[in-house]
């Protein structure tokens, strides 16, 4: 703070010195150059009247009363004159108001529209509210819709407010702007996939019906895409296909790199299925529509910009307090800037540990991406109540300042919020 209050009055010193000068000097040299202009012309003009007397063509009773006149005009100027010598000390005077009054209402209009509690170092730093609330996110949403309306051919808009609505959990207007993102991109198979997802998730985590057909268009599209395979697997589970659910989880094994928590999950998965197949029992809980994680963006082939990707675990004291339905948060923040999220990621708790990639595909809205901040902080919460805004009894935890690239970032949920 203070070395910006410095540079400040440096400014306004500055700017003092270029304005004042000239207001104290330019009245006092308006006045003596606009006294020796007329001394001369009166001068000028006394002279033709007492030549035009001495060449009798000016009768003496015109030359006094030419001469009256002269001499009336001239008294006249030295008083105006007089007058105007007191106007260097009301220039002086008119500076000295201007160089208290300036800095004054610089820093009244800085009050009133500025923000003067950024300056203050237990605000902006790190301990100064970097959670990212659900009325930021809400507001950002709201923006984004009000703007595609007005441009409905914004395909790339359609995506972020699906992946924004997903985030706040509404997941029927979700699926209704995916809608809209495919009609403009109809064969982009991981929109489609997200489509499908939010789809299912509108109606009870259900697969069954729209969602089904909309993950058979992605497949179509690109019979490799990851999160399709996932569904499509899932879909054929709800329905005790569990042979047909194995064979479309066993695809996702050749796609996806075999140390990964994601290729961990799915062989999970497919152990289950293949031993329901066969007529045995389950060997844990029952994989539902959301059991296969989704795959990270570099599984799909990328994000655009910057990607920060990485592993969100749950330090093992606090595993007893967090439920398989609650819902992880995961979102990036510019290390320094705005507080408002880059990117977010919404994952169900039982998938900790969890990888995740976040980029700027993910940004909530368009001119707040991760590649434009080069550094970033990546924090992850646990909610208990499905909300965005963090609550007493949440969990969280997040990474110091790291590259807006950076990868293989560790980030443990070790602190609950109180």
């Amino acid at each position: 703070m203070t070395g910006f209050v410095v540079l400040a009055a440096l400014l306004v010193v500055g700017a003092l010195l270029f304005v004042l000068p000239p207001l104290i000097k330019g009245r006092c040299r308006s006045n003596v150059l606009r006294s020796q202009v007329n001394a001369a012309v009166y001068r000028d003009q006394m002279r033709e009247l007492d030549a035009d007397r001495e060449a009798g063509t000016l009768a003496p009773e015109e030359y006094q009363k030419a001469r009256a006149e002269l001499e009336a005009r001239v008294l006249q100027d030295v008083t105006a004159d007089e007058t105007a010598d007191a106007a260097p000390a009301r220039g002086r005077w008119t500076a000295i108001a201007a160089g208290v009054a300036v800095p004054i209402l610089a820093v009244a209009f800085y009050a009133l529209t500025g923000t003067p509690q950024a300056l203050s170092p237990q605000l902006a730093g790190e301990g100064g509210g970097h959670e990212v609330t659900e009325q930021q996110i809400v507001d950002m949403v709201s923006r984004l819709a009000a703007k595609l309306k007005e441009n409905p051919d914004d395909a790339e808009g359609w995506v972020m407010l699906g992946r924004s609505y997903s985030v706040l959990g509404r997941f029927p207007e979700a699926a209704q702007a995916y809608a809209q993102a495919a009609e403009r991109i109809p064969n982009n198979a991981q929109l489609l996939a997200d489509y499908a997802d939010a789809a299912a998730m509108a109606q009870g985590r259900k697969l069954q019906g729209e969602p089904e057909k909309i993950i058979a268009r992605a497949l179509q599209a690109d019979p490799g895409n990851v999160k399709a395979l996932a569904l499509a697997g899932s879909a054929r589970f709800e329905q005790k296909d569990f042979a047909g659910a194995a064979s479309h989880w066993e695809k996702i094994l050749k796609l996806v790199p075999p140390d990964s928590e994601i290729a961990k999950g799915v062989e999970s998965s497919v152990a289950e299925a293949r031993q329901l197949a066969a007529g045995g029992s389950p060997p844990g809980p029952t994989t539902s529509a959301q059991s296969v994680p989704a795959a990270p963006a570099a599984a799909k082939g990328g994000g655009e910009g910057a990607t920060v990707s990485g592993t969100v675990s749950l330090k093992p004291e606090l595993k007893s307090k967090v439920g398989p339905d609650d819902i992880v948060f995961i979102y990036a923040r510019a290390a320094e800037g705005p507080r408002v999220p880059l990117a977010v990621l919404r994952k169900p708790a039982r998938e900790l540990p969890v990888q995740f990639t976040l980029d700027d595909t993910m940004a909530m809205a368009p001119n707040m991406k991760l590649s434009a901040f080069p550094k970033v902080i990546v924090s992850a919460r646990v909610s208990k109540s499905g909300n965005a805004q963090p609550q007493s009894g949440d969990l969280q935890g997040a990474s110091g300042p790291i590259a807006n690239a950076a990868s293989g970032v560790d980030i443990v949920i070790d602190t609950e919020v109180q």
